[in-house]
């Protein structure tokens, strides 16, 4: 089963892979920036990012004496913001410690800031043809069907069972494709909750199918409830500027630029206070328009407003920036919205 599994899965790829910057490509860096992109992250954002990118950082070296600042920049609206920072992080371990060369097996990726078990096996079978898994949601899910494995994916017990059907699987002469193609399979036939069993190349030997179960299968574990936060972002103006603040360099959105803002604090009269308390006297204070953004595990909500101050600070945590100097900050996507209110009363300032 195995070889005519194999290559009826690789035949049904050869004929359907889409046309990616990555596709094909051998270089282990490479490899590895998209497939950090690729995290949580569709296809069809990814190729934009990832010709910027590369375009910018070429090289391991290049991406090891980078700005970190400017590599946020070229990160802003994927999200995520951890994935750039380890990349950098391990670009100048492998640039300073490794010869600039990425190592060519699971073990010693997986060493490296912000690779684990998916991107080392990615990475050594792509990069350096050896039969190691890159076990993602799509290949879970296609290897969970083609199984019938009635366990929880999340569980350690049944993650430990998956790879070892995946690895009697897996093409030994094509590992890279072979991973390409259980993931593709994934993403465009074994879709989640409604899988396309007529147009599946192996379909006759998925054992969920032969059963009736595909659309049952794979047990996930319950998602966790998202927390909500009510936040008030203030837009404090002072003489054609505005006031940013970079956040610290530990949680969530560590290191980008933001507007202040306030947990609780969602009306013009608690931001002013808070305001108050960053060294701005705040006047006024206008609706300015609300934004949601959702995290993995978190919800933001919030309530903009626009003030006017005499003078605005200037401390290693807070900046007043023209339009041209906030357009230059990494900030993040769910300080867009605000961003481009700011953007647009800065540029009518002028």
């Amino acid at each position: 089963m195995t070889r005519m599994f194999s290559e009826e899965l690789l035949a049904w790829h050869d004929a359907h892979a889409r046309d990616l910057p990555w596709r094909g490509e051998t270089d282990p860096y490479r490899i590895w920036i998209s497939e950090i992109m690729l995290q949580q992250t569709t296809t069809q954002t990814v190729k934009g990012y990832y010709a910027r990118f590369i375009g910018a950082f070429p090289t391991v070296q290049a991406l090891a004496e980078a700005p970190e600042q400017e590599v946020l920049k070229l990160w802003e609206g994927l999200g995520y913001y951890s994935r750039a920072r380890n990349l950098q992080k391990a670009a100048k371990i492998v640039a300073r410690e490794l010869g600039g060369r990425l190592p060519d097996t699971v073990e010693a990726l997986r060493v490296l800031p912000g690779i684990g078990d998916y991107t080392a096996g990615a990475i050594a079978s792509m990069a350096y043809g050896k039969a190691e898994l890159a076990m993602d949601g799509n290949l879970v899910r296609a290897l969970a069907r083609l199984t019938a494995e009635e366990g929880c994916v999340g569980e350690a017990a049944v993650k430990k069972r998956l790879r070892a059907a995946g690895m009697a699987l897996i093409d030994k002469e094509r590992p890279g494709d072979f991973n390409q193609a259980m993931m593709g399979l994934g993403r465009l036939v074994c879709l989640p909750g409604n899988p396309k069993c007529g147009e599946c190349p192996v379909a006759a030997r998925c054992a969920a199918h032969a059963k009736g179960v595909e659309r049952e299968l794979p047990v996930t574990p319950p998602k966790a409830a998202k927390r909500i936060e009510r936040r008030g972002v203030a837009l404090a103006f002072s003489g054609g500027r505005v006031l940013v603040r970079r956040r610290g360099a530990g949680g969530l959105l560590a290191g980008l630029w933001e507007f202040p803002n306030f947990e609780d604090a969602c009306d013009a009269a608690s931001l002013a206070e808070c305001l108050g308390e960053l060294g701005v006297a705040a006047r006024g204070g206008r609706c300015v328009g609300a934004a949601t953004h959702v995290f993995t595990h978190l919800v933001w909500k919030m309530e903009g407003f626009a003030f006017s101050a005499d003078a605005l600070p200037e401390t290693d945590g807070l900046r007043a920036v023209d339009a041209a100097g906030l357009l230059a900050l990494p900030m993040p996507s769910a300080m867009r919205a605000f961003r481009d209110i700011a953007q647009t009363a800065l540029s009518e300032s002028e």
